[in-house]
């Protein structure tokens, strides 16, 4: 009876048009009412707690640090990159977009930021070759989203926070999952790319291929010293928030100076908006999650699931589904805060390594990020391409089944995470 208290509650509230924030913060209030064990001062309790942890930092400047990169011309060298080694290929400019999204993945840990950056840059240059725009957007919504999967990842700072998972393990256990969603993403550029008929483009002289390399160096660096300092111990995710921020400051800043005092409040006032909602989201699901561990909401599903908690990949496959029909109508930070703190218990019990369902858990609920109706990052792309929403998900269905086909390698053989991450620690 409670999961049908939390859930009519949840949805109910998010039917009538309330911000997610306050329909968590509401839905944990029907659970207090309804466990008789309605207090005021608790509620608040919660609420101040939710946003005042210490891995939580990590959020706003993992932010700021996707900001910086955008407005100070990292991002715009990284990609300047990729076009110089491999914009002359058939096809070329799709993958351009695909090794600056691994890259910018490395660095930002943003969907949002990185989908940005990609679509403002290359869907006019892609529109101005010929590229089909369903395909073209289609890739680069679908190469937004390994930013969560390649640390740094802010959605794995929130999940290790919320289900007390490891967040340092949870970032280098994605390292491999991400290098495998590029590779899946170069697999069916391919096979599209075969259709595109566009003028050959002259490859780059080493001249010119030395230069970028050499203008980039710099932005090629800040993944470097994060992987480098969490596997050496040298700072911990946290920590590792900061030095991003700090380093693409000053790369901004004092080497490639392109962000003026102006720009850097402007890029300050967005981070700040987008880390206040973010944050708020947080602390409104501490209540909801101490309500739901209160009503022992995770046995209660547990006992639900019944024979599905005896076989860990049958138990993977429902969650699969699970997130994948939640990520139609939820934004992945809601997504783990609502779900993480009942799945993973669940998960536990059942023998998953919890670092593993950590990985496969924002894999999935990141895949919602392209699909529809909300799929956040595709009206990212559609804005900024001024591109209808059927155009989009037409072009990107070709790139959300080759990640269901990954999730299923990775359901099906979990050592392809595991034994990596036990190497990396």
């Amino acid at each position: 009876m409670t999961v049908v208290v939390f859930l009519s509650s949840l949805l109910g509230f998010m039917t009538l048009g309330m911000p997610i924030a306050f329909a968590l913060l509401l839905t944990g209030s029907v659970l207090m009412w309804y466990l008789d064990f309605w207090d005021v001062q608790l509620l608040a309790q919660n609420l101040q707690a939710g946003a005042d942890s210490f891995p939580l930092l990590a959020v706003p400047f993992f932010i700021l640090a996707g900001e910086l990169m955008n407005a100070g011309g990292i991002s715009r060298r990284i990609i300047a990159m990729a076009q110089a080694y491999f914009g002359h290929k058939r096809g070329g400019l799709g993958y351009v977009a695909i090794a600056a999204s691994v890259l910018l993945a490395s660095m930002s840990g943003s969907a949002l930021a990185d989908t940005a950056a990609l679509a403002t840059l290359l869907l006019p240059m892609m529109r101005e070759r010929g590229y089909p725009l369903s395909s073209s957007s289609g890739l680069v919504a679908a190469g937004g989203i390994i930013a969560p999967i390649i640390p740094p990842s802010m959605p794995f700072v929130i999940y290790g926070v919320v289900t007390g998972t490891s967040i340092s393990q949870l970032f280098l256990a994605g390292m491999v999952p991400g290098l495998i969603m590029g590779m899946g993403l170069i697999v069916a550029w391919t096979l599209i790319a075969r259709r595109i008929d566009e003028p050959k483009q002259e490859k780059a002289s080493g001249a010119v291929r030395r230069r970028v390399l050499v203008d980039g160096a710099a932005a090629l660096m800040l993944p470097v010293i994060i992987v480098g300092g969490l596997r050496g111990g040298l700072f911990t995710p946290t920590e590792a928030a900061v030095v991003a921020a700090v380093y693409a400051l000053a790369v901004s800043t004092l080497l490639y100076r392109e962000l003026t005092w102006a720009g850097l409040v402007e890029v300050l006032t967005r981070a700040s908006r987008t880390t206040a909602s973010v944050m708020f989201l947080c602390a409104a699901a501490t209540v909801s999650a101490y309500m739901i561990t209160l009503a022992q909401l995770p046995d209660e599903i547990a006992a639900m699931l019944g024979p599905l908690a005896q076989d860990p990949k049958l138990l993977m496959v429902a969650i699969m589904l699970l997130m994948i029909a939640v990520g139609m109508v939820l934004d992945l930070t809601p997504t783990i805060l609502i779900l993480g703190p009942v799945l993973a218990p669940i998960a536990i019990k059942a023998g998953i390594d919890p670092v593993y369902f950590g990985v496969m858990f924002v894999l999935i609920g990141s895949i919602g990020l392209i699909t529809p109706p909300v799929g956040t990052v595709l009206n990212v792309v559609g804005g900024i391409g001024r591109l209808r929403m059927e155009t989009l998900v037409r072009g990107v269905m070709p790139f959300f089944l080759v990640y269901l086909v990954i999730v299923g390698l990775l359901i099906a053989v979990p050592s392809i995470i595991t034994v990596p991450l036990a190497w990396l620690r």
